[in-house]
């Protein structure tokens, strides 16, 4: 049975085309391979009617707790696309564009101890961001561009020479991250502690504060440059906990770096608070500004599929 809102059309010729291109074993899910026909190639042919229809490389935005599959999706869809049209796609992951090791630190220093942790906003470099879609919007053919790639295992940026490489012209953006769309909220909705880690940490709310407002400045220029948003909608915390520990598992079998910064399982549960606050928000309020909203189950599959405020 198709999980597809009939509210939404999809044109049936690119439906064909993109089951054609179905991505191999090991590159979904085994529970998304499963829903390929009745959920992925109708979400592909969607986006692929945006994507034409744009007189300029369309940017999509991947929004979804950690270990919702953000990553894994945006890779999918760039092979689709790669198979069934030749396009040239371009994934971005937030991720990588954390500040560094050293810069972070620097930033524990003067403005509060919490950011030296990675994750929430103010700790990638956003003007980059946002001068990277500028660029990568007007390359042209035979014109390349770097931009950072990060090692989460070392917790930090890697070397120039390890950078991700692109050529131009470019078809599609893909830009995927847990705090991608994310809104600020009202200083009344900061006030009291959510978890320990603002409890004893920031039992003041300055850095709940300073996050909330690079979310209202500078991080609303770089999401406003979004021109779609799919949100994999996580069930709860418990499951972003689950998933996230399976990814630390990973982070430390591919790490590049030469140092070891990965979590324990207690570092990691202290790790996951300074994510809380923003994936509690964004499960309230994103769907209201989300094109697609994808319901992900605790057995990691699809279970429903909704309009977002965005796509009315």
């Amino acid at each position: 049975m198709s999980l597809w809102p009939g509210t939404l059309k999809v044109s049936e010729t690119l439906v064909a085309q993109l089951k054609q291109a179905k991505p191999a074993d090991g590159q979904l899910p085994p529970t998304w391979l499963s829903q390929w026909d009745d959920l992925w190639c109708p979400v592909a042919a969607w986006l692929a009617e945006k994507v034409t229809a744009s007189q300029t490389p369309l940017i999509l935005g991947i929004h979804g707790g950690q270990g919702s599959g953000k990553s894994t999706l945006s890779n999918a869809l760039k092979g689709i696309y790669k198979e069934a049209f030749d396009w040239n796609v371009v994934v971005i992951s937030i991720d990588d564009l954390y500040l560094s090791h050293a810069e972070r630190a620097a930033l524990g220093e003067t403005t509060h101890p919490l950011l030296r942790t990675r994750g929430v906003p103010g700790t990638h470099d956003a003007h980059l961001g946002i001068r990277l879609f500028q660029q990568l919007k007007s390359l042209k053919s035979g014109e390349t561009l770097k931009f950072p790639a990060f090692d989460k295992a070392s917790d930090d940026r890697l070397p120039p020479t390890d950078w991700h490489t692109v050529s131009g012209p470019v078809d599609l953006i893909i830009f995927e991250g847990w705090c991608v769309g994310c809104t600020p909220v009202s200083a009344e909705a900061l006030s009291t502690p959510l978890n320990p880690l603002e409890a004893t940490e920031d039992s003041d709310g300055r850095w709940r504060e300073w996050v909330n407002r690079q979310l209202a400045t500078l991080y609303r220029d770089w999401f406003d440059l979004i021109d779609e948003l799919i949100m994999l909608k996580v069930p709860d915390m418990d499951a972003v906990l689950r998933w996230r520990s399976q990814q630390e598992t990973e982070n430390r079998a591919n790490a590049q770096g030469t140092t070891d910064r990965s979590f324990s399982d207690q570092a990691l549960v202290r790790f996951i608070q300074h994510y809380e606050r923003l994936t509690r928000q964004a499960l309230d309020s994103l769907p209201a500004n989300a094109s697609l909203v994808l319901n992900i189950n605790q057995s990691h599959e699809v279970d429903a599929v909704t309009c977002g405020g965005r796509s009315q």
